[in-house]
């Protein structure tokens, strides 16, 4: 049976290979200029959620880890998978305590969008979570995981040179230093996020 995906003709979809976290799927079309042709989609089974979690002091925490698809050690703000169905605040405070330990009183959704849209549905939401009580982190058993605590001027500084490539954390940064910078966000934590200790403000 035919249906329409906004130009392009679809003729049926058929399941590649499936996993508790993703699922491919390819689909028979006719493209926008008349030919045939065939899309392969990569469905993702939870909601990427991201968390910029932020001390009185403007500092902050980076997850470190090994991540498999590039084979290379990669620092982040703490992330991970949501079910789709509950509440992303409740689903982001235990991605948040399970990897740094950190329990926030108050959350702040600053961020969504959609990774790699040209082959995946993958979406996100990012949250600032301030009013943080620190704890022990639970990571699950595939994960091993190293934390580091910063200013949030020096990982501002690791997004710009580079240094920092994952996705979300270099959004999740910038955004939050336009919405301080214009006044987007409380006035003490602005300040806090712009001021390192020693440095001058940006």
């Amino acid at each position: 049976m035919k249906t329409m995906r906004g130009p392009w003709q679809v003729h049926g979809r058929e399941i590649v290979h499936e996993t508790p976290w993703m699922r491919i799927e390819d689909y028979p079309i006719t493209q926008p200029d008349g030919q045939p042709g065939r899309y392969g989609v990569v469905h993702f089974q939870n909601l990427a959620l991201a968390i910029l979690p932020l001390f009185d002091t403007g500092e902050t925490v980076l997850v470190g880890q090994h991540r498999f698809p590039q084979d290379k050690y990669s620092w982040e703000i703490p992330e991970g998978g949501g079910n789709p169905e509950a509440d992303p605040v409740e689903e982001a405070a235990r991605e948040l305590k399970e990897e740094a330990g950190l329990t926030a009183a108050r959350w702040t959704e600053i961020l969504r969008m959609d990774l790699s849209n040209s082959i995946t549905d993958e979406a996100s939401i990012g949250y600032i979570a301030t009013g943080l009580t620190q704890g022990e982190a639970q990571p699950e058993g595939c994960e091993v995981l190293e934390l580091r605590r910063l200013h949030f001027c020096d990982l501002l500084d690791e997004v710009v040179s580079g240094q920092i490539t994952d996705a979300l954390t270099v959004a999740m940064v910038l955004k939050a230093h336009y919405m301080a910078q214009n006044g987007l966000l409380d006035e003490a934590l602005s300040q806090a996020l712009l001021n390192a200790p020693d440095r001058e403000g940006r």
